[in-house]
């Protein structure tokens, strides 16, 4: 390793270049810190910045690599073949990731890219804030996001929602929500309606031609030499399929007409459509788990949305005035982004509360509204983007009336 850093810091160009702040960016990446935890004490430990995130993208890996696979399992439920969950495996793998990798591809380059920029134009070393934020953005994306669209949402995000407020550490609402929101509210119908959760054909409508492309066609060589299923150019969409995510039947219809499409165990396993990371129950609260094990995210926060959510949910199982208000408070858990939002959104610690009494009111409110928006929002049947990002907002003011609160008992018995 001594040799290989040595001859990597021979290839330093000259400081104060554009070319320097991508080689010093590259190099912390790969070679700093080079220390680790020691000494008879963990008060001061060996964890970083970027040991922090690192652990958060670790806990996404599953997510993932579920994402990929699912987003192949959609694409042949809706042309009725290999429907079985590991039928086609290898198609349906190779069909996401090439989904999926252009989404990752351009996320990246595009949110890196600024901050490189901005990096070179301050003068100072390159953060690893985005490491995150370009891992969570393509898993909370439809998979047939134009790109082009892509390329605008992380650009704003990256430029007016962190860059213009200071930097990693400095910004007020959460990156890649906010990546999310722009494309919500600039282009409404990228993000809502059946077709956009599930990729690879023309509409949902029956008969509606499967799309391939080069990518495809080259699969499809390396598959016949194997003498393995291949890509069927000719294969249209079943008559009867619907590309509807259970938030949308639940909307339209209430629990019956979601169990009509879909079954308990295909809601909690992640096997329908909708954003390409945030369908699988188990795998995110397995990411959660680990998040907390190791200390980077808050279950104050987790636990008390947990709550906010079941205890809005009730209410509205006792108001009942609509299907989607009926749906049973315990089944709000199944559908949607709950899980994600809570392990990996709510607990950003940049923009959630950091009293511990505060993470306890942030996170029951994120879920007490969320609810609401989702239940009773005519537009969108979703809540928890809208709620972060609010409570993004008020999550200052929390902790000030939580200190002041800290304060005036303090003063009381002093």
């Amino acid at each position: 390793m001594s040799k290989i850093l040595e001859f990597v810091k021979k290839l330093e160009p000259k400081k104060g270049t554009f070319v320097h702040t991508l080689y010093d960016g590259f190099f912390t990446f790969l070679f700093t810190p080079d220390e680790v935890t020691h000494g008879g004490t963990h008060i001061k430990d060996g964890m970083d910045l970027k040991r922090t995130m690192m652990m958060v993208v670790i806990a996404l890996l599953p997510a993932y690599l579920f994402g990929i696979y699912n987003i192949g399992h959609q694409h042949f439920i809706a042309l009725g073949a290999h429907t079985g969950f590991l039928d086609g495996f290898h198609l349906k793998f190779l069909f996401g990731l090439g989904k999926l990798l252009p989404i990752f591809i351009v996320t990246n380059v595009v949110g890196l890219g600024i901050e490189f920029y901005y990096a070179f134009k301050k003068g100072h070393g390159i953060e690893e804030g985005f490491l995150v934020t370009g891992a969570l953005i393509p898993l909370i994306m439809p998979p047939d996001l134009p790109i082009w669209i892509l390329v605008l949402a992380v650009a704003f995000a990256t430029w007016i929602g962190k860059e213009a407020f200071g930097g990693t550490g400095m910004n007020i609402w959460n990156i890649a929500l906010l990546a999310r929101v722009f494309v919500f509210f600039a282009y409404p119908t990228t993000i809502s309606g059946d077709e956009v959760w599930v990729s690879g054909i023309a509409s949902t409508q029956s008969g509606a031609m499967a799309e391939y492309g080069i990518w495809h066609d080259a699969c499809n060589w390396l598959f016949g030499l194997f003498g393995a299923d291949t890509f069927n150019e000719a294969a249209t969409v079943v008559d009867g399929y619907t590309g509807a995510t259970p938030l949308i039947l639940a909307y339209q219809g209430g629990w019956d007409a979601v169990t009509h499409v879909y079954s308990e165990a295909q809601m909690w396993w992640g096997t329908i459509p909708g954003s390409i990371g945030e369908t699988s129950k188990p795998l995110i609260i397995l990411g959660a788990l680990f998040l907390i094990a190791t200390g980077i995210a808050s279950w104050r926060i987790m636990v008390s949305m947990v709550f906010g959510a079941a205890i809005m949910s009730l209410l509205l199982n006792a108001w009942d005035a609509t299907p989607f208000m009926s749906v049973p408070w315990y089944y709000h858990f199944y559908m949607g982004s709950f899980f994600f939002a809570m392990a990996f959104m709510a607990t950003d610690p940049v923009t959630a509360s950091s009293t511990n009494r505060g993470k306890w009111i942030y996170g029951f409110l994120i879920g007490f509204i969320g609810i609401i928006v989702r239940v009773l929002n005519p537009a969108y049947p979703e809540g928890w983007m809208l709620a972060i990002l609010l409570l993004n907002t008020f999550a200052p003011l929390i902790d000030h009336y939580v200190i002041q609160g800290n304060i005036s008992k303090r003063l009381k018995r002093a």
